[in-house]
């Protein structure tokens, strides 16, 4: 009866602990899923595919680092697996609907010509690979340090910064043809 009980509590502590996850990084985990498949039906499809890998492999986090760092590592390792199927390579998705949206409060002209920057910014971004589109988004978007970043993406900081400097050198040669 002990063992029941007790099992009963770790679920409702598990139950607590991915809710609290998924209010708090719910959105940007949707934003990251989005970078990779850019489409937003499919991106919160995948979200909460990625938050029911998380609530199922709690008991495999151990500490080592942030819960952040471990709820994006699952959430990258699932969208590379997701870009690498069979279903991804072969069906396509008919509306692209964008996640990132603004409310400005200027003039329509201002508003119009700060939209029409801000989609040539995001397609920028979204036409670049995805090693590079990952580190842009999680350094610009996520503010995230280059430490935090070379442990999410498991590479050295090295590499994390010859990444950002290289999607800067593709963003500014699409961005000026």
């Amino acid at each position: 009866m002990e063992e029941l009980s007790a099992a009963m509590m770790e679920t409702e502590e598990k139950e607590i602990l991915i809710d609290d996850l998924m209010n708090h990084y719910g959105q940007d985990v949707l934003k990251l899923v989005y970078s990779y498949v850019r489409n937003k039906e499919l991106a919160e499809d995948l979200t909460q595919d990625i938050f029911v890998k998380c609530y199922k492999s709690l008991h495999t986090y151990k500490g080592k680092s942030a819960l952040r760092t471990w709820l994006w590592r699952i959430a990258i390792n699932h969208c590379k697996d997701y870009v690498k199927s069979w279903y991804y390579k072969n069906v396509w998705a008919t509306e692209e609907d964008y996640v990132f949206s603004g409310t400005p409060k200027e003039t329509v002209e201002q508003e119009v010509i700060k939209q029409d920057e801000d989609e040539r910014l995001l397609s920028a971004v979204m036409d670049l690979p995805i090693v590079y589109r990952e580190v842009i988004f999680l350094f610009y978007y996520e503010e995230r340090s280059i430490k935090e970043i070379a442990e999410v993406v498991q590479v050295k900081q090295n590499t994390v910064k010859t990444r950002l400097r290289r999607a800067k050198e593709l963003m500014k040669q699409g961005w000026e043809g």
